[in-house]
């Protein structure tokens, strides 16, 4: 009797590996680049949390191109990303080694997959604090510069701006046709909502505390964004465009009425 060939789909999906070398013989050095390569392409296209380490060091290391870093403090944030990024692939691999070992439930094999990701979320935190230390001190006068222009706000200011980002995205949903004024459509409500809260934020901290927070709000605001894409409610257009509209329409407003 033959036996079926898996579908197309799973096909797809299996890694491409090159042949490794025969018995007792020593790959090539352009093998060995080569493996690592497929490795590293791997582990992207089958880890999400690597994809946003990866867009997290793209956007860092912008910042610190626009920002004009010095050669040190450029030094420690790619030494942070790359420490991130290995911690990373490390634990993908220590996972993917105890799945092929065991095929029920060990403590142990638990326990070893609970200290990769420890180390993973250590590598986070300290390259999150590095990045603060960095940014804070090179974007504090640039920020200060563009923010000082508009005189201190008003309450009044920023729940203004809030409420006219609510019924714009009420009235963007009614144009459109698609969603309910909480649930899915475009744009997404929530991150309208919380990208406004960012920026109405950011205007009104004093300078002392502006930089820290502004990025804890940004923070926020993107993890309201993510919950939005992983529930399933909105696309990530929709939160991009929701994120846009509110960041937008609440600098307009502070800028006009201040």
């Amino acid at each position: 009797m033959s036996v079926s060939s898996p579908p197309r789909r799973e096909r797809d999906r299996r890694p491409r590996l090159r042949p490794l070398p025969g018995p007792g013989r020593a790959p090539r050095l352009v093998d060995s680049f080569n493996y690592a390569a497929e490795g590293v392409i791997h582990v992207l296209r089958t880890q999400r949390n690597l994809r946003i380490h990866f867009l997290i060091a793209i956007a860092v290391v912008a910042a610190a191109v626009a920002l004009g870093v010095q050669r040190l403090e450029l030094i420690a944030l790619l030494l942070a990303i790359a420490f991130v990024l290995v911690a990373e692939m490390v634990n993908t691999a220590i996972e993917g080694a105890i799945d092929v070992s065991t095929t029920s439930f060990d403590p142990n094999a638990k326990l070893a997959k609970d200290v990769a990701a420890g180390a993973v979320l250590i590598a986070a935190i300290t390259a999150i604090a590095i990045g603060y230390l960095v940014f804070a001190h090179a974007a504090a006068h640039r920020t200060a510069r563009v923010l000082d222009r508009v005189r201190e706000a008003p309450a009044e200011i920023t729940l203004s701006a809030l409420i006219l980002v609510v019924l714009i995205v009420i009235a963007t949903k009614a144009f459109t046709g698609r969603g309910t004024p909480l649930r899915g459509g475009l744009p997404s409500g929530h991150a309208a909502v919380a990208f406004a809260g960012w920026m109405a934020a950011t205007y009104v901290i004093g300078d002392d505390h502006r930089f820290l927070i502004s990025t804890l709000t940004f923070i926020m605001a993107l993890l309201v964004a993510q919950t939005r894409v992983e529930s399933g409610v909105h696309s990530t257009l929709e939160v991009v465009y929701g994120g846009v509209v509110g960041a937008l329409v609440t600098l307009v407003v502070f800028q006009v009425l201040s």
